[in-house]
C-alpha cells in the first residue's frame, strides 16, 4: 500500500480555534489556547501518523489586518511563510460569521495556488442549523474549495472528516518524521506554552497579550522534573498583576501549570516561576520564539 505525507497549514483570523484543533488532532497539548486573540506566536508543527498517511499540521498565528506593532507584523510574516511550504491549506472560519478579515485571508490563500479545505468551526454554537446551510452556500460563491466541513474542535466533533479530506490531497511520499514523533518542537517549548496558557486563562481581562515565557532551566531528577521559568512583561504594572496580592496570582498560575505539566510528563514536577519586566521585548523578534534565545 502506498504511503502519503505532507504539510498542512492551519490558517484563519485570530481566535477561530486553530490551536484547539491542532491539540485535538494530535491528542497532545502543543499550543497555548485562550480566548485572547493572537495567542499563537510561533509556527508549531503537530505530527499525526495515521494508517498509511502522515499529516504535518502547521499552526499559524492568526492573520489580521491591524499590524502596527513589530509583534503583529512578525506574526503575519510567520503565517504567510507557512503557506509557502505547505501541500494543502485548512482554512478555518467561525460558523455563521465571515468577516472582511476572513475575506482578506481568503484572497491571500487564493494567490498561493494550493488546494484549500474549509473547516467551519464552532457549529455547536449555532442553534438554527438551516443557517449553516445558508452559510455554506455563501462560502461556495467565494471560492471553489476542495471541501467544506462542519466541525467543533472543542467538542472533537467530525474531526475524522478533516483527516479524510486532507489525506486525499497529500502527495505520495515516505513519512517526513518518525512515526512516534508528535512535534518538531522541544519539550521546553511545550512547557512554556502551558505556562503562557495559564497566565492568559487567569488574567485575560487584566493583562494584554504581550507577555512571553522563557524557560531558564529544565532538568530531570530521580523523582521529579525541575523547571524554572520567567514570565516576561512589558510594564511594572503588569508585573504587579501577574504576582498578585501577596503572591496569590503567580502561585495559582504555578499550581495550574504544574498540574498540566505533570499530566504531560506523567511524573511529579517542581515548577518555579518569576516575573521580569522587559519594556521592549515585544519589539525584539528573537523574544517571540524560545528556540532563538
Amino acid at each position: 500500500m502506498s504511503t502519503h505525507a505532507g504539510v498542512i497549514a492551519l490558517v484563519g483570523r485570530p481566535n477561530v480555534g486553530k490551536s484547539t484543533l491542532l491539540n485535538q488532532l494530535v491528542d497532545y497539548h502543543l499550543a497555548a489556547v485562550s480566548h485572547k486573540v493572537q495567542t499563537t506566536r510561533h509556527l508549531i508543527r503537530g505530527i499525526l501518523t495515521h494508517e498509511n498517511t502522515q499529516f504535518v499540521f502547521v499552526d499559524t498565528p492568526g492573520i489580521h489586518q491591524a499590524h502596527q506593532k513589530q509583534l503583529n507584523r512578525a506574526l503575519n510574516r510567520a503565517a504567510v511563510a507557512a503557506l509557502e511550504e505547505c501541500d494543502a491549506i485548512l482554512f478555518m472560519v467561525e460558523a455563521g460569521r465571515f468577516t472582511d478579515e476572513d475575506q482578506s485571508i481568503l484572497d491571500l490563500l487564493k494567490r498561493q495556488k494550493r488546494p484549500i479545505v474549509v473547516a467551519i468551526n464552532k457549529v455547536d454554537k449555532v442553534k438554527n442549523k438551516e443557517d449553516l446551510l445558508v452559510f455554506i452556500d455563501t462560502l461556495k460563491t467565494r471560492h471553489e474549495f476542495e471541501e467544506i466541513l462542519l466541525i467543533s474542535a472543542l467538542k472533537r466533533s467530525h474531526l475524522d472528516s478533516v483527516l479524510d479530506a486532507l489525506a486525499r490531497l497529500l502527495p505520495e511520499s515516505e513519512a517526513l518524521y518518525p512515526e512516534d514523533q508528535i512535534t518538531d518542537r522541544p519539550l521546553r517549548f511545550v512547557i512554556s506554552e502551558i505556562i503562557r496558557e495559564q497566565v492568559y486563562d487567569l488574567l485575560h481581562q487584566e493583562l494584554p497579550y504581550d507577555i512571553a515565557i522563557e524557560i531558564e532551566s529544565f532538568s530531570e531528577g530521580r523523582r521529579k522534573t525541575h523547571v524554572e521559568a520567567l514570565i516576561l512583561v512589558a510594564q511594572n504594572s503588569q508585573k504587579a498583576i501577574v504576582i498578585g496580592k501577596q503572591g496569590s496570582m503567580i502561585r495559582e498560575i504555578g499550581i495550574r501549570a504544574r498540574e498540566e505539566i505533570e499530566r504531560l510528563l506523567d511524573r511529579p514536577v517542581d515548577l518555579r516561576l518569576w516575573v521580569r519586566v522587559e519594556p521592549h521585548w515585544v519589539d525584539r523578534f528573537e523574544a517571540l520564539d524560545p528556540l532563538q534565545r
